[in-house]
């Protein structure tokens, strides 16, 4: 697992990964501005007091409130964006580090489109969870590690094995290697807590989750796992 991390951060910094990397991260970031503007013009609106000074304090709760709904929205918006380019990412892989090998298949762009949007409101709904979490000390971290660990293994594992495979033996080899998978979900988790760094984590994840996929191939587990299912 550590040298599967490894080999995606390396590549994370090649020149074709860069490219894709940085047109994830600037279309990412112009949507959290757009929804930045958005927030903060509601807000505006919904402040209509006569007495200036509450009016100069509620701006400013208004401000740290759109800041704070910014920084919990970035992981889905994100993914959202991410799931545009996660099969580039994954044909950048498997060219550089399994050539020899059959590539997988491109998802259909519907199909794409839809597992982009659901995976960006499962997010959002464990972040808002996660909000509420923070008002319960020494449980809050560990409850969104936790939480996201499971998803993010579990999303990118699948995507990585359904260019190989149909959904349900995806979702069959998933569980069948969920120990694996959810390891490799906390160490994205991890990865995503860095300020930052969380706008590269979908991208890395996806790298990622092909060399693990690859691993367990090379092993002959993939055909003996779905033997088993």
């Amino acid at each position: 697992m550590i040298a599967a991390a490894l080999l995606a951060l390396r590549q994370a910094f090649s020149p074709p990964f860069r490219s894709v990397l940085l047109k994830s991260v600037g279309l990412a970031l112009l949507l959290l501005v757009l929804l930045g503007v958005l927030l903060e013009t509601l807000a505006a609106k919904l402040i209509d007091l006569e007495n200036t000074t509450w009016d100069f304090l509620a701006a400013l709760l208004s401000g740290a409130g759109v800041v704070i709904a910014l920084i919990f929205l970035i992981p889905p918006v994100v993914s959202l964006v991410a799931g545009f380019f996660q099969d580039r990412v994954a044909e950048l892989v498997e060219a550089s580090h399994y050539p020899a090998e059959p590539p997988g298949r491109e998802m259909p762009t519907g199909r794409s489109i839809l597992l982009a949007m659901r995976f960006a409101l499962l997010v959002l709904g464990v972040n808002i969870v996660s909000l509420f979490l923070l008002l319960i000390p020494g449980v809050n971290i560990i409850a969104w590690w936790l939480a996201n660990g499971y998803l993010l293994g579990r999303e990118y594992f699948e995507f990585a094995a359904m260019r190989f495979m149909p959904e349900e033996e995806a979702k069959a080899l998933r569980r069948a290697h969920r120990g694996r998978v959810f390891v490799g979900g906390l160490m994205i988790a991890a990865f995503m807590a860095v300020p930052i760094l969380n706008l590269a984590t979908p991208l890395v994840a996806s790298a990622f989750m092909v060399h693990v996929f690859k691993g367990l191939a090379s092993k002959g587990l993939v055909s003996k796992s779905l033997k088993r299912a």
